[in-house]
């Protein structure tokens, strides 16, 4: 069933054209990822599906009663509440209703002490219907859905009553994101939704996404994301909308298919162009009558010519290739029970790892565990409270900042190149910029004027230009958009030297990464793969590209057996006590619903201290109810993290 439909939109500003026809239908349930290059006009088509803006022509259709729900890129949240009251809000109808009922019990309480009441039948009748909606709507759970939620997105139980004005702006978005997704509208659009989010949380909100009985239209520089949600593509480009079935991976093949025959064709078509134009030359260069007229048939053909454009070369692309000055010795980074604390507080122990040449690894963990703080650390940024980190023979770091902290701000872009790299001359300088696609007056922009993508494309030249054989990059692919990153990525995989990277773009360190590290508070583990490899056998023995497997002592296999049958038992358990929490919750809810009918009955109603004995034995076994939904999510949330 089509849900929504647009026929011939078309969008533009002065004389910059945005969208142009733009034609397409979504259906019930139906996944699509919208995909393009920065400022090809997403954000705008998102604005016009929901109101926003207007259209300059075409038609729109949304069926009848369907809502559409927006998450902006770029949120303001405003709110002197907590996390968890903000996110109420979208109950309040929920909860003026469950208010209702309490009035409802009141009134039929007070009219069931009187001999004779018309009103009676007429309040039983409203509160009875009124209650089948309330538990239609989870009226009973949906706190346990805000704390489950809130969970899912990253906070812990503990942030839950922070003021929303002490909360950061990539907090303020995940609350923002946990209100949309619990409104639940029929239509959700989603602009980056998982700007802001750890890996862990990303995987918990595509498994939403997937389940979610509704349509959905996601704006996303994470295809990984995109392959692991979206059925089909929406490609805008150049104010046109192409159409895609399948996911992100699928429409790459196609689209790369699409641009190899394009450009054969333009290449053949040029090559006749350049025929007809040299036969035309001659012909006007023989004079007579007889050769102009047939020069001037042929350049009437060619003005007719239906010319194909060029497709998006190379030229178009910022071009990178990181090559080592010297070559470093095998071992590159040696760390040994590595320990920081800040204060009292810990961060993690117990780290152990080594880095060899040429290890392409990615270093993933929870967000707050601790990663950028070991970047620093080996950088010697930051002091060791405990532990070794012993650097190579002849290693040379280059470090990208994922906040840019080595850009200055009041420079120009080209002055912040050039006063590193003083043995450029104008023109190489204004090459090595072009490469990037700063052409022009773009060089003289300062600093603090670029975009975060702009300034994505500054630090990868410094960096280049450092000629490192140890490249240490923080989020290396925020910022950038699709065609950017996939430059990175070819270029990092051409690099020599040796990367360990800190990312949450998961298809970037599948392609990138051929060892991962995944840092918790109370060691490392490491993967010889790369990030699907680590997401088959996170929970497996760990498998060497030489060996079988790792050798461990007949201690740490005891060791591992032990956890491991622990683990088994402790889950069983765990799944026992959910059966059980089930069937109380069953169990109390027939109760309430007994409870709630009885109070309908004339001899109930009609007894005062009876009926309130009655609605105050339903309200407590509301609040049990409550206690076991809490315990319920608790519970469920412990088995799906292990």
């Amino acid at each position: 069933m089509i849900v929504l439909s647009c026929s011939n939109i078309s969008k533009s500003y002065v004389v910059d054209t945005i969208l142009d026809k733009i034609t397409f239908s979504l259906n019930d349930n139906e996944k699509v990822g919208l995909v393009g290059l920065n400022g090809a006009g997403k954000s705008t088509l998102f604005n016009i599906l929901c109101g926003r803006i207007s259209m300059d022509s075409g038609e729109m259709f949304l069926s009848k009663d369907y809502k559409i729900g927006y998450l902006e890129q770029h949120t303001q949240l405003e709110s002197d509440k907590s996390i968890f009251d903000e996110v109420m809000d979208v109950f309040t109808p929920l909860i003026d209703m469950e208010k209702k009922l309490r009035e409802l019990e009141h009134s039929i309480s007070i009219e069931g002490q009187k001999n004779e009441s018309k009103l009676l039948d007429s309040l039983m009748n409203e509160y009875a219907h009124l209650m089948e909606e309330f538990q239609n709507r989870n009226g009973y759970g949906f706190k346990s859905e805000i704390k489950g939620t809130l969970k899912g997105l990253g906070f812990v139980e503990e942030q839950f009553y922070m003021p929303i004005a002490h909360l950061s702006g990539g907090q303020k978005a995940r609350v923002m994101l946990a209100k949309l997704l619990l409104s639940k509208p029929d239509i959700l659009l989603l602009d980056e939704p998982t700007n802001h989010l750890d890996i862990q949380a990303i995987d918990w909100l595509e498994r939403y996404i997937k389940e979610y009985k509704g349509a959905a239209i996601i704006i996303s520089h994470d295809r990984y994301f995109l392959d692991n949600t979206v059925s089909k593509i929406f490609y805008l480009e150049n104010s046109l909308l192409k159409i895609y079935n399948g996911n992100y991976t699928t429409f790459m093949k196609k689209r790369k298919d699409e641009l190899e025959l394009l450009e054969k064709k333009y290449e053949e078509q040029q090559k006749e162009i350049t025929r007809q134009e040299e036969i035309i030359r001659r012909f006007m260069s023989y004079g007579g009558q007889r050769y102009i007229r047939q020069a001037q048939s042929r350049q009437k053909m060619l003005d007719k010519m239906k010319k194909i454009d060029s497709p998006l070369s190379e030229s178009k692309k910022s071009k990178i290739r990181f090559e080592p000055k010297v070559k470093s010795g095998n071992d590159v980074i040696s760390v040994e029970d590595l320990s920081k604390y800040f204060g009292e507080q810990k961060l993690f122990t117990d780290v152990n790892f080594k880095i060899y040449r040429g290890e392409k690894v990615g270093l993933i963990g929870p967000n707050g565990v601790g990663k950028t703080t070991l970047f620093k650390m080996v950088t010697g940024k930051i002091p060791i409270n405990d532990g070794i980190i012993e650097l190579g023979h002849h290693v040379n770091i280059g470090y990208f900042d994922q906040e840019q902290s080595n850009l200055n701000d009041e420079k120009t872009i080209v002055d912040e190149i050039w006063d590193e790299n003083p043995s450029l001359d104008h023109y190489q300088i204004r090459s090595l910029l072009a490469q990037f696609l700063f052409f022009g007056d773009d060089i003289f922009k300062e600093i603090s004027e670029l975009s975060g993508g702009e300034k994505s494309r500054v630090a990868l030249i410094k960096l280049m230009m450092s000629k490192a054989n140890l490249l240490l990059m923080d989020e290396p692919t925020n910022h950038l958009d699709i065609d950017s990153k996939e430059v990175l990525e070819d270029a990092l995989q051409n690099y020599d030297g040796t990367l360990l990277v800190i990312s949450h773009d998961r298809y970037f360190l599948n392609k990138v990464a051929n060892k991962i590290l995944d840092l918790s508070g109370t060691g490392i583990a490491e993967y010889l793969g790369n990030y699907s490899y680590y997401l088959e056998k996170k929970n497996t023995p760990i498998y060497d590209s030489e060996d079988d497997v790792i050798q461990k002592t007949r201690t740490q296999l005891k060791a591992e057996k032990k956890k491991e049958k622990d683990k088994k038992l402790l889950e069983k358990k765990q799944k026992e006590m959910i059966k059980n929490i089930e069937k109380n919750i069953s169990g109390y809810e027939d109760k309430i619903h007994e409870l709630e009918n009885e109070l309908c009955d004339p001899s109930v109603y009609s007894d005062h201290e009876k009926s309130q004995s009655i609605h105050q034995e339903i309200l407590e076994l509301k609040d049990e109810l409550e206690l076991l939904y809490d315990e319920w999510v608790m519970l469920t949330e412990e088995i799906s993290e292990e």
